[in-house]
């Protein structure tokens, strides 16, 4: 096993569609880890080997790669670049200490080139950028670049590499900083080039600033160590040339990544992780990865932060504070699995059948280890409830949905008690289709997607009083309450107080008549949904000190309430959605439009890695379908972001269709 020294560990991310797996094909292909490179359309790569992705042509789960190049071993994850499988790309992330983000040549950076870009950004992993596909006839390396300058500015994103020809021409690439054979017609753009690095290396040493602000000459050592600071600082972001497909300036890629990625000794640190990387103290990790393997059971991917993991050891769980054991340990290249007996600092490797270990858990040699932080996904975007196919499977599909979720943290489960539906939420559409059908394949029970239910809310906009006089007599002891109560908006919440005066009703009567109140807000007038925001005052009553008793005005309360509810005003409220929509900026207008007619509010826009992102606020009865819906107006180059904000009125109009809506279902429900 190579020492930390000589390991990389780096992402290869970007938008769908770009490149990155061929990339990788190649890469390994080049590195002689693999006789011959597949491709996508045969089905064959090392990357893309789980039947979905196959059948889909594209990438949907990250790969964990590995070779050697120059007696340094690489770790590297190819990801999926569509946006609904964006929990693989933060987990990759989290677990390497660099990204190379992919741009296609002709169609620029997109939605997941930003998306990529920002999730590094956030990690405070150096980031590098590759313009692929240059051997294509419209391919377009300045246009790209230019495109990339605008987002993060021409002092930030500079060319390492220039390519010599366009299209079919398109031949070599050349070092703009280290290459002497610069071809006449891209000299004056190799010399911009190196002008801005020299800038930007010189910037890292007061030394080398004086030096070369006097006019002198910095080494070619001097230069990579300047270039490294610069980039592992997050000052700029290199930039490749290359065509994955005709191997094309892979060589040099590989040499760069040996001279200038970050070794795991530089593991960007995180709160409550180790001072210093050492390769001989105790290991802990991060778990960011895990699958269901078919033939090895429960697979969990783990990257080694510091010391050195050990096969056949005992090992600990620091998050959940249990003891785990470690069989071997498993080298991966895409489904191909090599024993090996040690794992050093940024080594990535996966263990079989770990009893109690999730992706985000610490785990480490030694019991005193701190917990890492874990790993934040993003929020659901889209639920849909889930029923049986078939009857009495209910359980079989909570079950297989819960395994799914252990492996795929984008995935919720949850029971809403208001609808009480139990719901599947994910990225979108594609993203929980997928999840069906792995339920289907692995689990052998199927279910069915639907629309959920509005979790409504109901409410008064007006004050109101209620009486009711209970009164029963049968053979013996009858029944005998009479309850007196007003009612108002509350923006607080609920409230219950008991202001009765003189004893007309008995202090140990007034839980009673408060749980009957209860009970009958489970259960609004309008459309049978929770009421909330309502003040209850019991000022009055009468007794009976034989037929009163707690049930007796248990019933009173529940029908002064209602009464009190019938005379003020109740109204629907509905959950609104905070949602961050990110797109070009050539979507905008059709986008706040679209919203216009959702009922949603912009409250503002802001700019993020050249991306627009409209803030709004949109009911969730509109939001259930937007995923698709956005996809579809943008060319799948928009994506967004939704967290639940609070309840408000719902609109007359609406109102008045969810209602006859409703009472039409109780109607039918009456008539069966």
């Amino acid at each position: 096993m190579s020492n930390a020294a000589n390991t990389r560990n780096f992402v290869v991310a970007g938008h769908s569609g770009s490149g990155k797996t061929i990339l990788c094909e190649q890469i390994l292909r080049l590195t002689g880890a693999i006789q011959r490179a597949g491709t996508i359309e045969n089905r064959n790569t090392i990357s893309d080997f789980m039947v979905e992705e196959q059948t889909k042509q594209s990438s949907i789960y990250a790969s964990l790669l590995n070779c050697s190049w120059k007696d340094t071993k690489l770790f590297f994850t190819d990801t999926p670049g569509y946006g609904e499988f964006v929990g693989q790309v933060v987990g990759a992330i989290r677990a390497s200490d660099a990204a190379l983000v992919v741009i296609d040549a002709i169609d620029g950076p997109q939605i997941g080139t930003a998306r990529a870009w920002k999730i590094a950004k956030q990690r405070r992993i150096p980031r590098f950028g590759l313009v692929n596909r240059l051997d294509k006839d419209r391919a377009d390396f300045k246009a790209t670049l230019e495109i990339m300058r605008k987002n993060h500015g021409k002092n930030v994103i500079i060319p390492l590499f220039w390519p010599v020809g366009k299209g079919a021409e398109f031949s070599r690439v050349v070092n703009v900083l280290f290459d002497k054979d610069i071809p006449a017609e891209i000299a004056d753009d190799v010399a911009e080039c190196r002008a801005l690095w020299m800038d930007a290396i010189a910037e890292t040493d007061e030394e080398l600033m004086e030096r070369f602000l006097d006019g002198g000459e910095l080494s070619d050592d001097e230069i990579r160590k300047g270039l490294r600071a610069s980039v592992r600082a997050g000052n700029t972001i290199p930039v490749f040339a290359a065509s994955a497909v005709k191997e094309i300036g892979l060589p040099e890629l590989l040499d760069t990544i040996v001279d200038i990625f970050p070794t795991p000794l530089e593991y960007v640190p995180l709160p409550g992780g180790p001072e210093e990387i050492v390769e001989s103290g105790d290991a802990y990790g991060v778990v960011f990865k895990s699958v269901n393997d078919l033939f090895s059971g429960q697979l969990a991917f783990i990257r080694t932060v510091t010391g050195t993991f050990k096969a056949d050891s005992d090992v600990y769980n620091i998050t959940e504070q249990h003891k785990e054991r470690f069989g071997q340990l498993l080298m991966m290249n895409g489904k191909s699995q090599t024993p090996f007996t040690e794992a050093g600092p940024g080594t990535i490797f996966a263990v079989a059948k770990l009893k109690n270990t999730k992706i985000g858990d610490t785990v480490a040699a030694n019991s005193n280890c701190k917990s890492l932080p874990g790993i934040e996904f993003p929020g659901a975007t889209m639920s849909y409830a889930v029923t049986a196919a078939k009857n009495g499977e209910d359980e079989k599909i909570a079950a297989g949905l819960q395994k799914i979720a252990e492996c795929d943290p984008t995935v919720r489960l949850s029971r809403n008690d208001e609808t009480h539906e139990f719901l599947l939420s994910g990225m979108g559409d594609q993203h929980l289709a997928i999840v069906a059908g792995r339920l289907k394949e692995q689990f052998k029970v199927e279910a069915i997607l639907s629309t959920p239910k509005v979790p409504y809310r109901e409410t008064i906009t007006s004050s109101g009083e209620g009486h009711y006089r209970h009164k029963k007599q049968t053979g013996g002891a009858g029944q005998f309450a009479e309850v007196y109560l007003r009612i108002a908006y509350n923006e607080a919440g609920y409230e219950f107080t008991n202001d009765v005066v003189g004893g007309t009703v008995p202090k140990n009567f007034i839980p009673a008549i408060e749980k009957g109140i209860q009970e009958v807000m489970t259960s609004g007038p309008l459309v049978g949904c929770r009421m909330e925001r309502i003040k209850v005052s019991v000022y009055d009553g009468k007794y009976h000190p034989v037929d009163s008793n707690e049930m007796a005005f248990k019933i009173a309360g529940r029908a002064a309430f209602k009464e009190a509810i019938a005379n003020a005003k109740p109204v629907l409220l509905e959950p609104i959605m905070k949602v961050d929509i990110s797109i070009p900026d050539t979507y905008m207008g059709d986008i706040t439009g679209d919203l216009n007619h959702k009922r949603g509010r912009v409250l503002g826009m802001s700019a993020d890695e050249g991306l627009q992102i409209v803030h709004a606020e949109v009911p969730m009865a509109e939001m259930f379908r937007y995923a698709t819906e956005l996809r579809s107006m943008t060319q799948g180059r928009g994506s967004f972001e939704m967290n639940f904000e609070r309840y408000e009125q719902v609109p007359g109009n609406v109102a008045n269709e969810i209602i006859a809506k409703y009472q039409a279902e109780v109607g039918e429900d009456k008539d069966l």
